[in-house]
This record gives structure tokens, sequence and C-alpha cells, in this order.
């Protein structure tokens, strides 16, 4: 696989931050199976499967971040 062009991974960058802001509005929806289902193929199609395994790891671990920032943590007890 060639390294995409510019005008690729500019289309790559688009259809990944689409679907992440539908995974951002639709967090808290249960009563839809999976709303963001279209978007996440589009995702796929648009961009290499290397790249789409970092961004959905980059993207769990900024919610997880956020999350901390926000809410904090509690530390686990220590076995004694």
């Amino acid at each position: 696989m060639s390294f995409p062009s510019k005008d690729e991974r500019n289309s790559c960058w688009n259809s990944r931050d689409e679907y992440w802001k539908c995974l951002d509005e639709n967090a808290s929806r249960k009563d839809v199976p999976d709303p963001c289902l279209e978007l996440r193929k589009l995702y796929e199609t648009k961009c290499p499967s290397t790249w789409i395994k970092y961004f959905d790891r980059r993207h769990k671990y900024l919610k997880f971040k956020d999350k901390m920032e926000k809410e904090g943590y509690e530390p686990i007890e220590t076995l004694k």
C-alpha cells in the first residue's frame, strides 16, 4: 500500500472527525443500536487500517483522559 495523497489524508481525517462527532453526540443514547454505523463504514473505506487502529485507540484514550480530568479517580486499594 502506498502512502495516501494529501486529498486522501484529508478525506480520511474528515471521515474520522465526523465519526468521532457522532460517537460523542450519541454516547448516552441506548435507543438506537448504532446511530454511527454508516459513518464508521465510510471512515473504514477512507482510512488505511493501521490508521483506523491508531485513531480508535486515540479516541478511547482522549475520552479516558477527559473523564479523569473532570471526575478524578479513586485509587485502587492495595492488598496488605
